[in-house]
């Protein structure tokens, strides 16, 4: 009987191609269909961690993930994150399930945040928001949902360069990715003309992937007179504007100014699709709090979307986390828990062309602003960094500010002097 069965498998297998046997033992034959899959690439800011944790030495340092960090390293909780924790505990809140769409206290604060009180389609209920797995899931939502029912192009375009994960979310969702201009490597500044160009040229009705502050990975925004003109020719253009919005309140350290772009455009009667995450300007990485939303033009043109959200998020991971939500509606509808930061862009500056003379231009570290920085560095004064100082960052040249603190600051600025000079 066994060899009869064993018989079957081997016929079977000669039929299907991508079927493997293990071992030639009729009793310990199995079959697998994972044999051909090849090795994936490890993911480039995570190895950057990896091979930071196995560095013994005392003075290293990881610039490659944006995380909060103290004096001494350690992981950093906000104040107000703490304070908002201590509520939830004292309320004795329960662990029910949220709905799809998540919290409404959270959501209802995270529009309120990103278009502002004085928002028109805010004012008259016409945001169709719902609650995210931080920024990435609000990517991921919108992209499921416009590759459904955005009737046009099936193509969005990114800036050069762009968050890491950006393709990797808007493929899996099904678009086709182009690009525009944006960075100027001889400036360390915004290709204003090329990315006015490339809007242009690109066909009429195309999504266009926009950061809404605090550019990543190049730390370089366009001015409040520029975005003006962006969003102009975008409409001339009939082109679909995607705001990626995860530094609110983090970039200049004023929420307002920080959402200049998004509510500009809403403002000139784009009907944007927005994602938010708490994850940076709130320091709740794990907790995954985020919000996707859009901006819908009647009552019911809103519910038929909120309904579809609905189907998108149910097979995707039914409904949302609870806790994360929680602490950030606190936070947000609080006074008291909010408290500002700062960062440590002033010091390397001062210590760069200060203390030791460097002869390069360093204007960029202070003009561009949030949690990243492009230093210009080329890679192999970034292999040099890392090899010689112990300094963990990105091929590309990008460091984390927030990885920055007072007591490393000016051992980074010698370093980075040193591979630059």
């Amino acid at each position: 009987m066994l060899s009869s069965r064993f018989s079957y498998c081997v016929r079977s297998i000669r039929n299907n191609k991508n079927l493997t046997v293990f071992s030639t033992h009729p009793l310990r034959a199995f079959i697998t269909s994972w044999a051909h899959i090849p090795q994936g690439q490890p993911d480039a800011i995570l190895g950057i961690t990896d091979a930071y944790k196995k560095d013994t030495h005392p003075k290293k340092m990881n610039l490659g993930v944006g995380a909060y960090r103290d004096d001494n390293g350690k992981p950093y909780v906000l104040n107000a994150v703490r304070k908002a924790e201590q509520k939830i505990i004292q309320n004795k809140l329960d662990k029910e399930y949220l709905p799809i769409t998540g919290l409404p206290a959270f959501t209802q604060e995270a529009a309120l945040l990103a278009y502002g009180k004085d928002s028109e389609p805010l004012q008259e209920g016409l945001i169709a928001v719902t609650q995210s797995i931080s920024g990435t899931g609000a990517l991921r939502i919108g992209g499921v949902f416009l590759n459904r029912f955005y009737p046009y192009q099936k193509k969005i375009y990114f800036p050069t360069p762009t968050w890491g994960n950006h393709g990797a979310v808007f493929k899996d969702s099904g678009f086709e990715i182009a690009q525009y201009r944006y960075f100027d490597k001889t400036t360390n500044g915004l290709d204003f003309e090329g990315f006015m160009e490339d809007i242009r040229n690109a066909p009429k009705n195309s999504i266009f992937l926009l950061h809404a502050c605090a550019h990543n990975p190049t730390g370089v925004d366009p001015t409040s007179q520029q975005w003006d003109q962006i969003s102009k020719l975008i409409k001339e253009r009939g082109h679909f504007p995607f705001f990626d919005m995860a530094y609110q309140g983090f970039a200049s350290g004023d929420i307002d100014r920080d959402a200049y772009a998004v509510r500009k455009f809403v403002s000139d009667g784009h009907r944007i699709a927005l994602s938010q995450s708490f994850a940076k300007n709130m320091g709740l990485y794990g907790e995954r709090a985020g919000a996707f939303s859009l901006i819908t033009e009647n009552p019911k043109e809103k519910a038929a979307v909120d309904s579809q959200l609905r189907l998108v998020i149910r097979p995707m991971y039914s409904n949302p986390p609870v806790n994360g939500a929680r602490i950030a509606s606190y936070v947000l509808s609080d006074p008291e828990l909010y408290k500002e930061w700062q960062l440590m862009r002033k010091k390397l500056k001062h210590h760069l062309v200060e203390d030791f003379e460097s002869k390069l231009p360093w204007n960029h570290i202070t003009d561009q602003i949030g949690m990243f920085c492009y230093t210009g560095l080329k890679p192999e004064q970034v292999e040099r960094l890392t090899h010689d100082y112990h300094v963990y960052l990105t091929k590309d040249g990008r460091i984390s500010i927030a990885g920055i603190s007072s007591s490393n600051v000016k051992y980074l600025a010698e370093a980075i002097h040193e591979v630059s000079k």
